[in-house]
């Protein structure tokens, strides 16, 4: 008994949803023809209506026109982030080899984040190294002197500090030297992988 009556209330539900939705259809179709966005013609029994289409005549050579306009847009730039003893590296590129990580470039990677623990400080919080065609960017949160430091090796190369009220003392000048004289090596490092990246390079 009460399977029926679900059955009856689940049919009776489903009606009145077609009814409403083939009144929505309704209206909208006397709306478009309206506004001239359709044309209704009675063909006997049956009545049809043609969309008003603002397409161009040639359709075919319209789409081909379109892809051969997306096949020359330059391909976006594309990201793959890994994870190495505790840090992030991610390599970015226009191509899926780009984002492909080497030996030497793990090695160099590791041994960049180990060198500044040792040179520099060891309360380090590291943020992503982005390796980039022509550019390596690097930065991180220096927990004890509570600033922020960022490496660059193109374009705007050179060494960067954020931080609040920073008071200016002998440790602190201390670290900033410190900073500076890693970021030599780092340079250094970073600048042969991008140059080996580049002989790697499939033609074409």
């Amino acid at each position: 008994m009460n399977n029926s009556y679900d059955e009856i209330k689940n049919l009776l539900k489903s009606s009145r949803n077609m009814f409403g939705e083939k009144t929505k259809m309704n209206e909208t179709r006397e709306q478009l023809i309206k506004l001239g966005l359709l044309n209704e013609q009675s063909t006997g029994k049956d009545t049809v209506i043609n969309a008003k289409s603002d397409q161009p005549d040639n359709m075919g050579a319209s789409i081909e026109t379109e892809i051969d306009t997306d096949t020359n847009q330059e391909p976006k730039d594309k990201q793959q982030a890994y994870r190495i003893s505790g840090g992030i590296l991610v390599m970015h590129g226009k191509k899926q080899i780009d984002l492909e990580l080497t030996t030497e470039e793990k090695i160099a990677f590791q041994e960049t984040m180990d060198e500044f623990v040792q040179e520099v400080s060891e309360l380090v919080d590291f943020f992503p190294l982005n390796v980039y065609t022509n550019n390596v960017e690097w930065s991180g949160k220096v927990i004890d002197q509570d600033l922020e430091f960022f490496y660059s090796i193109g374009e705007n190369s050179g060494v960067y500090i954020n931080g609040d009220m920073i008071k200016l003392n002998e440790e602190f000048m201390d670290f900033i030297q410190k900073l500076a004289a890693y970021y030599n090596k780092f340079k250094a490092k970073w600048a042969r992988v991008l140059a080996n990246r580049k002989k790697t390079e499939p033609e074409g």
